[in-house]
């Protein structure tokens, strides 16, 4: 018989997103005809802009013409988008051969682990997207899950705290071969200084780590004085690799495309190149994204599409303030919501499934407990600006007349 890969019997069980599940079923059988508003999960619901829709429609067409049809593309995405994103996304920081396009955010943080291999160590921030965690540990990275500390034996948590304005503190025992790290921030919504950049560059620096920098949430931040990329930061292209999406940047959850960036800079330990070992496992392992979403995308990637992407991205800003205004009236705390479609959210004295449960069965309002995002998720509650206006009007309404 086959034996089970030891490395998916060390992960913990998913129980934050089925338990989530579970009881969102049993409050609507026990209240069949309540309007349950979700604030909960991180999903688009604007549709997505018209610029990128006739891209997807040419692309289309074009398949089904014998004179203009195209079979397998180039596996690190068409010259076009990956010029787009070098020169439009950021501002000639990169150029276009360090541009990989793929089929997501979340895939690539997946291949990296196969890059990177199971003897490297592992820091991130807590809370945190789950996903660093899980991929780590299916890439045979770590020891098993400890319920004593909360995570997985091998990996470090950095809290990130009302008390460090959600930025770690970083000392040499804290030091990691990778370094993941969010901003603006999933779960918080904190967005970090340039400052605190400057800071973590410095830091992987001294101790020779690799910084993978999510910025799936650059484009909702609106003030200049804060970076969008790490690499805004001098030294960035040294030690830092840089994955963004089209998912929350214009609606793209349902279709897929992403981008992964590796400087020309980056090396390993010996010498060799980071991004030479990154193109023979992407041109292994992966054909390539869509030739129709990467059409949807460079139509994005214009003057038009960027004011459409513009105007989408003020909608989920406005969304963030109803909400932060609510939750601040209503006399709760509130965190993130000001350049990031996310609020953190602690209600006193609650934990964080008390607090879940009472804005369900009170309020008839679905959050993420924050608790599920790590150790220091604790007390919190994580809400969703992406959802419809009128739905987020009604919270407002149902959170201001909170008891």
């Amino acid at each position: 018989m086959v034996h089970r890969n030891p490395d998916i019997a060390k992960l913990a069980g998913s129980y934050l997103f089925p338990e989530i599940h579970r009881r969102k079923l049993a409050f609507l059988q026990a209240n069949p005809t309540a309007k349950l508003i979700s604030l909960g999960i991180g999903d688009t619901s604007l549709p997505i802009p018209p610029a990128s829709i006739q891209g997807f429609v040419e692309a289309s067409q074009q398949l089904g013409d014998a004179a203009t049809y195209t079979g397998y593309g180039a596996e690190k995405g068409h010259a076009i988008l990956r010029e787009r994103i070098a020169h439009k996304l950021f501002n000639g920081l990169v150029n276009a051969d360090e541009v990989y396009v793929s089929d997501g955010a979340k895939c690539d943080l997946g291949r990296l682990q196969i890059l990177f291999g199971r003897g490297v160590t592992i820091a991130l921030q807590d809370p945190a997207y789950p996903v660093y965690v899980d991929s780590a540990v299916l890439g045979g990275i770590t020891g098993g899950y400890s319920r004593t500390i909360a995570g997985y034996e091998g990996i470090r948590y950095l809290p990130c705290t009302p008390n460090n304005g959600f930025f770690p503190t970083l000392t040499d025992s804290s030091k990691a071969d990778l370094l993941y790290f969010c901003s603006p921030n999933n779960p918080t919504g904190a967005v970090a200084t340039r400052e605190q950049l400057k800071s973590l560059v410095a830091y992987a620096k001294k101790h020779r780590s690799i910084i993978v920098f999510d910025s799936a949430y650059a484009p909702y931040i609106q003030d200049k004085t804060l970076p969008r990329s790490i690499y805004e930061i001098e030294g960035a292209r040294e030690v830092a690799i840089e994955i963004g999406s089209f998912s929350k940047l214009a609606g793209f959850t349902g279709v897929r495309l992403g981008w992964t960036v590796i400087p020309q800079e980056l090396t390993f330990d010996d010498g060799s190149s980071v991004k030479t070992d990154w193109d023979r496992v992407t041109t292994t392992i992966f054909n390539g994204a869509s030739n129709i979403a990467q059409a949807g995308g460079a139509a994005l990637l214009t003057d038009e599409g960027l004011a459409q992407v513009a105007e989408m991205i003020n909608y989920y800003n406005s969304n963030a303030r109803i909400l932060k205004e609510a939750v601040l009236k209503a006399g709760w705390e509130a965190f993130g919501g000001d350049h990031a479609p996310y609020l953190w959210v602690r209600i006193p004295q609650m934990t964080s499934w008390q607090a879940f449960e009472w804005l369900l069965n009170d309020k008839h309002l679905l959050t993420t407990p924050g608790v599920g995002f790590g150790p220091s998720g604790e007390g919190f509650i994580r809400m969703s600006a992406l959802g419809k206006r009128s739905d987020v009007l009604e919270a407002e309404f149902r959170i201001q007349n909170s008891e």
